[in-house]
């Protein structure tokens, strides 16, 4: 089969295709903006990619055309469509589908699905469970929004059944670890994407209100989240954080699947110690012991959760912590991009508040008060760009000794928004315009043995290798 993947680009759809190519389909794709590491994981594949949306790719016949969310029936200004090609497909009347749902009927029917949901640590904790049935032998199948320095990719189909016969009316069926994204699925179908999944193993990592664009607020996506445990059979599990009042919530909307909970003194799976060497207890019962290279409570938690999730399909928690012991994190999560004159820059896809507040506490964490944190970061989530949780920017940089805001594409004033940081001379908090503006000002504000992080769902305009050059 011939499928032509519009918004090939993303995370999830660059993922998706991958698997189709390894099941033996024919895959071309188009984006717009495309920039690494997708789209060198892609073409390293073999799949043709074409930048933007011309209707004249209507002559490339596929037998499907599969839509990612980026795609809508959006115009311009001066009237014309935004995605032509969408036009095309919807008046030729050529066969077409969303991701999550070509996923579901491709990919997942028949194997044992792990999804890993929440508004946090997604990418990281289907990373780490993947890890963890790796190194037990189950070669599990995976799909992560981001690429696991394990495995060194994004996606893989893994063994079409299970190495050792499971427990479990699925016996044998193969392991398939996916990370379960509430945004919605296309434009022709708002559900959330990991309603498609039908998860035997649904994590809840966390829930706060995020994606303002599409959520009136957090009560719609715990709404979500519950249409999400409806789909968990009975013989499943729901791997839940204890911690989190908001999905108390969504469980009390009904649950008829077992629950292991994790992260409170009395949830099944729980933690003693620092998060990066910690005793795990299940049950109250010590059970084994975690020594890591990562920091942050918010890597133990996740540690819990996939230990957890792991312990449902049959992975003693000794063996899942001895996996973790190898972890290596995800491209992008705290990266080390290098160090020049004693200055270390850092890259993170930290984006929402609560996500750049954990990033930089679990950086003070490790480097100490002695040490100065820079934080450079850009609001460009569709959340972000809406300004709606611009007042919580001071709160998630109070680790940051000086902070920089990159303001293109905003529609609110984000010098405005970090005042209580001080943005006058001598201030804390400081704007620019453009990612060239935003490099002098760090390079000039940098020391030796400062740490500067530099946060964004996006390409950030190469502004890592930008300070790095700028810094020799």
């Amino acid at each position: 089969m011939h499928i032509h993947i519009l918004g090939i680009c993303g995370t999830f759809m660059g993922g998706l295709a991958a698997l189709a190519r390894a099941a033996g389909h024919r895959v071309t794709g188009c984006d717009a903006g495309v920039y690494p590491p997708m789209s060198d994981q892609l073409r390293a594949l073999g799949i043709d990619l074409i930048e933007g949306y011309g209707a004249d790719q209507l002559a490339l016949q596929p037998n499907l055309y599969v839509i990612g969310n980026v795609v809508s029936r959006a115009r311009l200004a001066d009237g014309s469509p935004k995605f032509p090609l969408m036009e095309a497909i919807l008046d030729s009347g050529a066969a077409y589908t969303s991701g999550p749902q070509w996923l579901s009927e491709h990919v997942l029917q028949g194997r044992h699905v792990l999804a890993v949901a929440g508004t946090h640590g997604k990418t990281t904790t289907t990373s780490m469970l993947a890890w963890i049935l790796e190194c037990v032998g189950q070669q599990p199948g995976f799909l992560v929004g981001g690429v696991p320095l394990n495995f060194g990719v994004s996606a893989r189909l893994g063994a079409d059944r299970r190495p050792q016969p499971g427990a479990g009316p699925m016996g044998d069926a193969p392991l398939f670890v996916i990370e379960a994204d509430e945004y919605d699925t296309a434009f022709f179908d708002k559900r959330s994407k990991f309603v498609h999944y039908r998860p035997r193993t649904a994590v809840l990592n966390n829930l706060e209100f995020d994606h303002a664009d599409i959520f009136d607020d957090l009560g719609a996506i715990e709404r979500q989240f519950h249409h999400l445990v409806r789909t968990v059979p009975p013989s499943g599990c729901v791997v839940v954080n204890g911690l989190e009042e908001s999905l108390t919530r969504v469980l009390h909307q009904g649950c008829w699947s077992p629950v292991l909970s994790f992260g409170t003194t009395v949830s099944d799976f729980t933690a003693q110690g620092e998060p990066h060497d910690f005793e795990v207890l299940y049950q109250s019962r010590p059970v084994a012991q975690v020594q890591w290279a990562l920091g942050g409570v918010h890597n133990q938690l996740n540690a819990l959760a996939a230990m957890a999730a792991a312990h449902h399909v049959g992975v003693a928690p000794q063996d899942a912590a001895q996996a973790l012991s190898q972890f290596q994190n995800v491209r992008r999560r705290m990266e080390q991009r290098g160090v020049v004159r004693g200055i270390t820059v850092y890259d993170d896809f930290a984006h929402h508040p609560t996500a750049i507040r954990t990033t930089l506490d679990g950086l003070r964490r490790r480097v100490g008060q002695g040490a100065r944190i820079l934080a450079a970061f850009e609001p460009r989530s569709n959340t972000m760009k809406l300004g709606t949780m611009k007042a919580q920017l001071p709160w998630a940089l109070e680790s940051a000794d000086l902070a920089f805001c990159h303001t293109a594409g905003l529609d609110w004033d984000a010098a405005a928004a970090l005042a209580p940081l001080g943005t006058g001379p001598g201030g804390r908090a400081h704007t620019a315009p453009d990612v060239e503006r935003l490099v002098a000002q760090v390079v000039q504000a940098a020391q030796p043995g400062d740490h500067i992080v530099c946060m964004s769902n996006g390409a950030f305009g190469g502004v890592h290798e930008r300070l790095l050059r700028a810094l020799e």
